[in-house]
């Protein structure tokens, strides 16, 4: 289910082409992952498209220099004048979280998981939409209970290059089960 796109899974990272937003169903809501804003060189097309997808959550996984560097340094403010809810994850490119981020994640996570558990829109964003939110896409669709390997699948049918390392693997296939979470 790809959102602003004419079919197959385009890199939407590249200059000029639109924002794809690659979207799955998960839990009860739907969870989306994307390239950054603005990497496409129309930050302001970026931010009307996700304005008309609606998330009522963003997570973004870049850092303050990527955000900078592609005229969005505004990004949180602007997605939050959208009425999302915004959660800051910097973590390097073709990494996984630093200790700092790690303490952060069971929060993030729990109002992913809220959100998506209640009908709710989730989305997430690194440089290029592959390797950084694919590693959180696919850690929060097995939280919601899904089968570590059919959401792999299910992921890479809708964004083949998600999840670019062996370490963004192992973080995504961490613990399974979130404690009282039913699904």
């Amino acid at each position: 289910m790809e959102h602003g796109s004419e079919g197959g899974n385009t890199d939407s990272a590249q200059r000029g082409a639109p924002l794809v937003l690659h979207a799955l169903s998960v839990a009860d809501g739907i969870l989306a992952l994307c390239p950054l804003p603005g990497a496409s060189g129309d930050y302001q097309a970026d931010i009307e498209h996700i304005r008309e997808w609606q998330p009522g959550l963003v997570i973004s996984m870049t850092t303050d220099e990527e955000h900078a560097a592609v005229g969005a340094a505004s990004l949180g403010s602007d997605l939050q004048s959208l009425g999302s809810r915004w959660i800051h994850l910097p973590v390097p490119d073709f990494s996984t979280p630093p200790p700092d981020i790690l303490n952060r994640w069971p929060e993030a996570s729990h109002m992913a998981r809220k959100a998506l558990v209640g009908g709710g829109r989730v989305l997430v964003h690194c440089r290029g939409g592959c390797g950084r939110s694919g590693m959180v896409v696919l850690r929060l669709m097995t939280e919601c209970g899904e089968r570590p390997d059919l959401a792999l699948a299910r992921l890479r049918a809708v964004r083949p290059c998600a999840i670019e390392t062996e370490e963004q693997m192992a973080w995504a296939y961490g613990p399974r089960r979130i404690p009282g979470n039913a699904r």
